[in-house]
């Protein structure tokens, strides 16, 4: 039996003690994106995703998990990221760039913390690539952890392998404060929301790079060389936007490059439609009908819009397989806001 989630009879039946002896699938606890949209919703201020990743704990503690999990969270013990590569493959994104690598002891303005989804994924990696060509126009100095960089752990979190997070976090946070930062910049709202929230050892800012591309475009110290002649959108990521209200930056990036060009969706900012990357969905599918992903393309479609922006690769991912799937090629494409900024500036 299986049902799809509904988080007022979950809370219901937790308090009731009537979950016992019911399954994973029965709850719909693997439909949780963690998004937070119950949270912001309720009138009570209760929390149900946090309810729903205590319930999926007490799942993985049992074993009782489905293979795909099971090899992300092996995949993370073992290499230190979820895709199932190797750590010795962690710094091929970066190749012909030249960055610079940092040890314990040194110094530097930024260390530029890099999501294993950016860093393993193709589609990802020009994301992080255009960043630090931007990060470099604008003369910032910065660094990176390289090979030894391990994943934030945040979806492991959230899948419920808390043992696993706490000790990465451990780990992570002495590999970051012992290259003596003065800010930590992130390429993932799903590692930004991890290190600024869950880190309490990070004594620096944390910051997700749409913030400090936002200070770099006020500051003049980018300046986009053309303007976007193509009607463009955003979709704002749960985790940068809902979670840690994180609206006007993006925004600003993409209207110094748009204009009036740039429209919103309907649904945007605190009632943003999640594309159902989030909370371990990436290694695991639903099973519920429809992906929220292809009515987020709809909507722009709708809008008249051919760029579809966002700032997250989990976002990226899932709304570019969305295009695929609703056969949208031809009529949009997906951006992340670093590719667009670099493209203006001809970098």
């Amino acid at each position: 039996m299986k049902s799809s989630l509904n988080p007022r009879k979950l809370v219901y039946c937790y308090l009731n003690d009537q979950c016992q002896g019911m399954s994973a699938e029965e709850l719909g606890l693997w439909e949780c994106t963690t998004c937070s949209t119950c949270t912001e919703r309720c009138p009570k201020a209760v929390r149900p995703a946090d309810l729903v990743v205590e319930m999926r704990a007490k799942i993985i503690e049992s074993g009782r998990m489905t293979t795909q999990i099971q090899g992300a969270l092996e995949s993370t013990y073992l290499q230190g990221n979820p895709w199932g590569r190797g750590r010795e493959k962690r710094m091929e994104w970066a190749q012909g760039l030249d960055l610079p690598v940092l040890k314990p002891g040194d110094k530097t303005d930024v260390l530029l913390f890099v999501c294993c989804t950016n860093a393993y994924d193709p589609r990802c990696q020009p994301a992080a690539q255009a960043l630090v060509k931007l990060l470099r126009a604008a003369g910032i100095e910065f660094g990176v952890i390289g090979e030894e960089e391990t994943c934030c752990c945040s979806e492991q979190k959230r899948i419920g392998e808390q043992g696993m997070f706490e000790e990465l976090r451990d780990s992570n946070t002495k590999l970051i404060m012992e290259r003596g930062p003065k800010r930590v910049v992130t390429t993932s709202p799903h590692s930004f929301n991890a290190l600024k929230n869950d880190y309490p050892g990070i004594e620096v800012p944390v910051m997700h790079y749409t913030q400090l591309l936002a200070e770099l475009l006020e500051a003049g110290k980018l300046k986009p060389k053309r303007q976007l002649e193509e009607v463009v959108t955003y979709h704002d990521p749960c985790y940068l936007g809902k979670q840690n209200k994180v609206f006007e930056q993006p925004r600003l990036a993409l209207t110094t490059l748009a204009g009036d060009r740039f429209v919103e969706l309907d649904r945007s900012r605190e009632t943003s439609l999640c594309c159902e990357g989030g909370g371990g969905r990436m290694w695991f599918e639903s099973t519920s009908k429809g992906r929220l992903a292809e009515v987020r393309i709809h909507d722009a479609l709708d809008l008249g819009a051919t760029i579809l922006a966002t700032a997250c690769p989990y976002c990226t991912l899932t709304l570019e397989d969305a295009v695929k799937t609703t056969d949208s090629e031809a009529k949009i494409c997906i951006k992340d806001i670093a590719e667009l900024l670099a493209e203006s500036l001809g970098e």
